[in-house]
């Protein structure tokens, strides 16, 4: 596969550590489930694997951001609901590329400035060609970020309007 030039960010680590204890809603994470249909994790940006533990919490990605870089959202500030492994998990393997583009869905990738605002989206249907797929996702942040005034992107699905991951200016 082709190196990214943009690399998706999954939740790291530490932010992922207190989400299991208390998510961003303030809600103690239920008991956790078993996947059987390939959920989106977002700790490790790949579908979940029958029999694997995971948890459904409330995450707020903006906010999150804002409070690392000084930004001030407001309004923007979003919670969503999330699927995270119960526990912790190696991560994502950067070898696979784009992440959750294997669907043929929709995405949406919004696009915010320094200061968590939100300065226009872009809608694509993605490819059931896995190959096509990486592209039209390579394409639709190569077209966000030639906005100077943007500082990250947010890739979320259309169909629930989950976050899946975010991208950042380089």
């Amino acid at each position: 596969m082709t190196p990214l030039t943009r690399q998706p960010l999954a939740i790291a680590p530490h932010v992922l550590d207190e989400l299991r204890e208390r998510d961003d809603a303030g809600a103690v994470p239920a008991a956790p489930v078993h996947d059987m249909d390939g959920a989106p994790l977002r700790c490790c940006l790949r579908r979940g694997r029958a029999g694997e533990r995971i948890s459904l919490v409330a995450y707020a990605p903006l906010r999150r951001w804002a409070a690392e870089v000084g930004a001030h959202p407001g309004a923007y500030d979003e919670v969503g609901p999330v699927f995270i492994h119960t526990g912790p998990c190696q991560g994502p393997d950067p070898e696979c590329g784009y992440p959750f583009a294997e669907t043929g869905a929709q995405r949406v990738f919004r696009r915010y400035d320094g200061e968590g605002r939100i300065t226009g989206g872009t809608l694509v249907r993605l490819p059931v060609d896995p190959v096509r797929a990486q592209t039209v996702v390579e394409q639709a942040l190569h077209t966000a970020f030639g906005d100077p005034q943007v500082a990250l992107v947010h890739v979320r699905a259309v169909e629930y309007g989950c976050f899946h991951y975010e991208v950042r200016r380089p």
